[in-house]
C-alpha cells in the first residue's frame, strides 16, 4: 500500500461525512487491513482538535482526540528539519503554514497528501495529491 498523509480538512471531510467522506473511510480501512497507518503531523491533528472546539466545544473536541486514538493513523512529532521544510513550502509556494507541515511530512516520507482543501493546489509540483472531494 502507498503511503498516505492526512491533512486537517481529510479528516474533518471523513467525520463530518462530508462529499469525499468514503475516500477517507477507505483509505482507513485499508490501513487498518494491511496494518500500514495512514500518517498525519501532531500539527494538523491539532489543527483538526481547535477547529472542533471552536465549532462545538472542548467536549466535542476531547471525544474527537479519543476517536482519532482509535483509528490507524500515527501521528508524526514534528522536529526542525521538518519545520524548516515545512518554512519553505511556505516560503516559495504560499501554501498556509499549517498544511505546509502536512506536506512537508508528504515529501519527506515519499507519500501522497490526502486533502479536501484546494490551497494543496500550489505545492503539486512538490508533493502528489489525493483529492477526496473528486471522484
Amino acid at each position: 500500500m502507498k503511503r498516505y498523509v492526512l491533512d486537517a480538512s481529510a479528516l474533518m471531510t471523513f467525520f463530518e461525512d462530508r462529499p469525499g467522506a468514503q475516500k477517507v473511510e477507505d483509505l482507513l480501512a485499508k490501513a487498518a487491513e494491511t496494518n500500514r497507518p495512514l500518517l498525519m503531523s501532531v500539527i494538523n491533528w491539532g489543527e483538526v482538535y481547535y477547529s472542533i472546539w471552536r465549532a462545538r466545544g472542548q467536549a466535542a473536541a476531547e471525544e474527537k482526540v479519543r476517536q482519532i486514538a482509535q483509528l490507524p493513523i500515527e501521528l508524526v512529532e514534528v522536529d526542525a528539519a521538518t519545520t524548516l521544510l515545512a518554512a519553505r513550502l511556505k516560503a516559495e509556494s504560499g501554501l498556509p503554514y499549517v498544511d505546509a507541515f502536512a506536506a512537508a511530512l508528504s515529501q519527506q516520507r515519499k507519500a501522497t497528501s490526502v486533502t479536501a482543501d484546494k490551497d494543496f493546489q500550489l505545492v503539486q509540483k512538490y508533493v502528489n495529491v489525493l483529492w477526496t472531494n473528486t471522484d
